[in-house]
């Protein structure tokens, strides 16, 4: 067995069950807020392109993935991020959704005994990702000191010597938090002095709530500073919270040719093709901005209702972006499993997706709310939130 199994922690929804199980909860509907699953209705186009391109199933797929999506994604990065220009050949490469793209990274460029930063809390695949690799996870805390974003001037200058890869989370999860364009840069300068590689999660990019105003990320950074190799940085994006596609399991990998040359190696041994109706199905994605619209409006509609209900009963405030709530309950555990048995609405405790730093867990005191259910479902659940806390 790979010894480094061992360091593996249950994962968050496993210790959420645990929390729960053998409860009787109160005779009232299921309402779960606790996993980023999205509920809205999936694009019609994605839906026939998907149809439409069945037979395709009797080919083998190139782990490079098709030309056509390759060029689409491309295309869609520069019109997003102001982009002069993506090489579809060689800075973009279509993966299985990024869970599975973040987790392979870290096989693809970590060295064993290499530090490894981490925003603190965090999505969990990033510690799984650097533990397997043979890495030493560092995390980085983020506290409503920082706005929520993670305190880099609490790493050591020893730990950035030792870093071999930094993940970003932006729109954070569970907080929210964007990390600004100045940020950036000071991570793209400080991987130039200390040679290591940033991997931004931006799997939550396209959900914010100013249409003129959405969040950057690290290849427009990195453009912005005259670095159109994107040097040292990727980005990982993904249809499943843009576009309602969870089980699509369809995203992309964009960046610094080199690595995705070393990372394009890896995955065809790896053995990770996506599917050709999938991409297919993809390119009717990545085309189509009116459904991301429409989806973007009814979070908007889902969070001026929710926090209107509650009313500032709760320590929580609208976030940056993303669907999730992170408010501050005292005691995440106790809240989650009370409100669990009281009212039926399952929340995620935030000590779940934090690690203790200096005797402290940052999720503690919190648990995360996803908004990802129908309109009224969510406006119900706030309901009972509020009955529960009075």
């Amino acid at each position: 067995m790979n010894p480094n199994l061992q360091q593996l922690q249950p994962y968050p929804f496993t210790r959420l069950a645990a929390l729960t199980s053998g409860l009787t909860p109160a005779d009232k509907p299921h309402i779960g807020l606790s996993i980023g699953e999205p509920k809205h209705e999936p694009p019609q186009s994605v839906r026939h392109a998907l149809a439409d391109n069945l037979d395709k199933l009797a080919t083998y797929p190139a782990t490079k993935g098709i030309d056509l999506l390759r060029q689409t994604i491309a295309g869609w990065l520069s019109r997003r991020y102001q982009l002069k220009g993506v090489d579809a050949d060689s800075q973009v490469l279509p993966v299985n959704g990024t869970r599975e793209a973040l987790f392979a990274f870290a096989q693809t460029v970590i060295a064993p005994g290499t530090r490894v930063l981490i925003p603190n809390p965090f999505y969990q695949i990033y510690q799984g990702a650097a533990l397997l690799a043979g890495g030493v996870p560092h995390f980085v805390n983020c506290t409503p000191q920082t706005g929520f974003k993670p305190d880099f001037d609490s790493v050591p200058d020893h730990v950035w010597r030792q870093c071999g890869l930094l993940y970003l989370c932006t729109p954070g999860n569970p907080t929210g938090a964007l990390l600004e364009s100045e940020d950036l840069r000071r991570l793209i300068r400080l991987a130039d002095d200390h040679d290591f590689v940033i991997a931004a999660d931006e799997c939550y990019s396209e959900l914010y709530f100013d249409e003129e105003n959405p969040p950057a990320g690290l290849l427009q950074v990195c453009a912005e500073m005259g670095r159109d190799d994107f040097r040292r940085c990727v980005v990982f994006h993904s249809l499943s919270k843009r576009s309602n596609l969870p089980g699509l399991r369809s995203g992309f990998v964009a960046g610094d040719a080199h690595l995705l040359e070393r990372f394009l190696l890896y995955r065809t041994y790896h053995g990770c093709a996506m599917p050709l109706p999938t991409q297919h199905a993809s390119v009717a994605a990545w085309r189509d901005e009116q459904h991301v619209r429409r989806n973007r409006a009814l979070y908007c509609k889902k969070f001026a209702a929710v926090l209107r209900i509650l009313g500032g009963l709760l320590d929580t405030a609208h976030p940056q972006a993303g669907f999730y709530l992170w408010p501050r309950v005292g005691a995440g555990e106790t809240f989650a499993r009370e409100l669990f048995l009281q009212q039926n609405v399952t929340v995620l405790p935030g000590r779940y997706l934090a690690r203790e730093v200096g005797g402290t867990n940052p999720g503690d005191a919190h648990v995360r709310i996803a908004l990802v259910a129908t309109l009224e479902e969510c406006e119900e659940a706030a309901y009972r939130i509020r009955e529960f806390c009075s």
